[in-house]
């Protein structure tokens, strides 16, 4: 099992995203569910990133997801919050209702209740705008809810790092 990410690490994972968005001269925006605007800090932590940082929308709840990222009422009940679709509206959403060019989206349970055998604590779904499609990431992380959102984080860094 992969070590749980420390503060250092995101901090490296930040870095190269701004790296890549400066080199292409994009903006990124987040759509932050279970992390609650943790993506967001970690890049906005690094001096200068109003430069390719735009906005985070933290849409936790049902009507979040709706109003702020135009999220689909019938993908939120059929689907549910945690899912591929609802990744995917989020990260396209944040794209659409801001003035970035790319974007992450997560949406998963962090624990330690809200599991299911469907949907176990650790799911997290990824979303990725970048060059106008989105694509997306289904994962289980394994740990407490401070492991699961700081995998979180670190996986939509690298995941947004590789896309670009």
């Amino acid at each position: 099992m992969r070590p749980v990410p420390d503060d250092s690490e995101l901090a490296v994972l930040a870095a190269n995203v701004a790296e890549k968005l400066l080199d292409k001269g994009l903006v990124m925006a987040t759509a932050e569910s279970c992390t609650g605007g943790w993506i967001a800090k970690c890049c906005t932590d690094l001096a200068g990133s109003s430069v390719w940082f735009e906005r985070a929308f933290v849409s936790y709840s049902y009507a979040a997801k709706r109003e702020q990222l135009d999220v689909d009422s019938m993908v939120l009940e059929q689907a549910g919050a945690v899912s591929e679709a609802t990744a995917l509206q989020m990260a396209a959403g944040a794209v659409r209702e801001s003035e970035a060019d790319v974007s992450v989206a997560v949406t998963g349970i962090a624990g330690p209740g809200g599991g299911s055998d469907e949907k176990p604590v650790g799911l997290v779904w990824f979303g990725w705008s970048v060059g106008g499609s989105v694509t997306t990431e289904r994962v289980i992380f394994p740990g407490d809810r401070q492991a699961v959102r700081r995998q979180t984080v670190a996986h939509a860094l690298s995941g947004l790092a590789d896309r670009l």
